[in-house]
């Protein structure tokens, strides 16, 4: 008998908050910086499916054995496929993973193998788990996960114990209503606060904004041990009058070098153009993800800090 779930499945999405929910009624997980993978697994046979229901076997052969290694040979998983180097979550090297040539695939996957996080049961045997609650498929699942193969995501009822999950190498954390069901594609009964960094950074140029007299975004860099300044972001998202406040007050320490980022599907070749800057101020700025050594998404401005030189923003402020 086939499995009684098929691939697609939408995998149910959490909706974001800014803190932990008060209240009982919640159980607390890490949140993971990989890519949201759904398993299927009948027999010997494996199916590992995107967030967008692609099929992923290809990309990820090491896992494959993995799941075959669990006593349960028909069930449904979901979790996240993630790539560990020294105790930090890489996502860039998951990135790397979708390329058509399979020796590459091959020796990634050698290099930087993928592990597979399991944090939800939605099927076992010819059972649909579904309609159950949140706490109980989460005991199934601990049944099923036997053995180092594929790894049992931690959960807590402790808000307080779930903080641990806000600092260190930690991304966040997923907030899960105990009673929920299981809702494909739904932002229902899940909540995801994310872990918010702050760094110093130095600014090393800017780019202008579409209106005339205005900077679009300043672009971030910071120190390495041999003395050498690394572009890892930038921040934007500021209101129309700081805009043009800004053009201002970096005047006084443009270079009029100029230069171009890489091409984008998103941004013109003119919002590509980048000013370089002498790199002697510096500000604060709020970041959630990184990748390799660069801010994932851009940072949040906070204010600057006339107090900070410049040379004392360094690059292990990101893995902080």
């Amino acid at each position: 008998m086939p499995l009684p779930l098929k691939p697609p499945i939408k995998p149910q999405l959490a909706r974001p908050a800014k803190d932990l929910p008060d209240g009982d009624g919640w159980r607390f997980e890490p949140k993971w910086d990989g890519f949201r993978t759904i398993v299927f697994r009948d027999g010997d046979d494996v199916h590992l499916q995107s967030r967008n229901g692609r099929p992923m076997n290809r990309y990820f052969p090491e896992v494959l054995p993995a799941v075959r290694s669990l006593s349960a040979d028909r069930l449904v998983l979901d979790g996240e496929l993630i790539v560990v180097v020294d105790g930090i979550q890489e996502f860039d090297l998951l990135g790397q993973r979708i390329h058509p040539a399979e020796s590459r695939v091959t020796m990634l996957a050698e290099k930087w193998p993928a592990a597979y996080v399991a944090f939800d049961l939605l099927a076992e045997g010819d059972e649909k788990l579904l309609d159950l609650s949140y706490e109980e498929r989460h005991r199934r699942l601990e049944a099923v996960i036997d053995g180092d193969a594929v790894q049992l995501t931690p959960t807590t009822d402790d808000s307080e114990a779930a903080r641990a999950w806000l600092t260190g190498r930690s991304e966040g954390v997923i907030a899960k209503e105990a009673d929920a069901r299981y809702l494909p594609g739904e932002r229902t009964g899940m909540l995801k606060i994310k872990r918010i960094r702050t760094l110093d950074a130095v600014v090393a140029a800017f780019r202008l904004g579409k209106e005339a007299g205005t900077v679009g975004s300043l672009i971030l860099g910071l120190y390495d041990d041999a003395g050498k300044l690394h572009i890892v972001g930038h921040t934007s998202g500021f209101t129309a009058k700081q805009k043009r406040e800004l053009l201002e007050l970096l005047e006084p320490y443009r270079t009029y070098e100029r230069g171009s980022g890489e091409p984008s599907r998103w941004k013109s070749d003119e919002e590509l153009v980048w000013e370089g800057l002498r790199p002697e101020l510096v500000c604060e700025v709020d970041f959630d993800h990184i990748t390799g050594q660069r801010i994932r998404h851009g940072a949040k401005f906070k204010r600057w800090r006339p107090d900070k030189k410049p040379e004392e923003c360094r690059l292990e402020q990101l893995r902080a």
